[in-house]
């Protein structure tokens, strides 16, 4: 139910985001900051801020890379905190993207090389989410109910609506 929740609002915010940024006249730097604070998945903060603009689409999918950065230090305190035996996993493309951030700050030669890639992981992204869809089920919904759907869209719109007021009114900016 989660994964559906997460999906469909998503979806919701590739539509909506773009129209609402327009609407408050965001600036580019506002506009991803706010996607990659308001919405859940990676590839869903691609896919708005790309229809927002460049500026948006690089800041919102640093800024979205740099919070899920933090999976790895949180995932290590709590197994500690835990005293967990389990093995913690590195995501790949946590380091890909250090990878990337690394050649492209201190190998400018290779500046083409990081737009290709950057658009290939842009393409990489849309395909994720498009699985991800393609595996949710109108039945698994049913079974659940909806009121975790209606939890997933209120804390959903809680989080869109709080950091857009504070980005709005310039209480957080890069």
């Amino acid at each position: 139910m989660a994964l559906g929740t997460v999906f469909i609002l998503n979806s919701v915010a590739l539509l909506v985001f773009p129209l609402v940024g327009a609407a408050m006249r965001l600036t580019q730097q506002q506009f991803g900051l706010w996607s990659a604070l308001a919405i859940h998945d990676t590839s869903s903060v691609v896919g708005a801020a790309s229809k927002y603009g460049a500026e948006a689409l690089i800041v919102g999918t640093t800024v979205k890379l740099a919070r899920a950065l933090w999976i790895v230090p949180l995932a290590l305190v709590t197994a500690a905190v835990k005293r967990s035996n389990s093995k913690v996993k590195l995501p790949w493309f946590i380091l890909l993207f250090c990878l990337a951030a690394v050649i492209s700050t201190y190998l400018p030669q290779f500046a083409q090389l990081s737009k290709t890639f950057f658009t290939l992981g842009r393409y990489g992204l849309t395909a994720t989410l498009f699985l991800i869809g393609t595996s949710i089920s109108r039945d698994a919904l049913k079974q659940v109910g909806w009121r975790p759907l209606a939890q997933g869209i209120a804390l959903w719109i809680l989080v869109a609506l709080t950091s857009l007021y504070f980005i709005h009114t310039g209480l957080i900016s890069l």
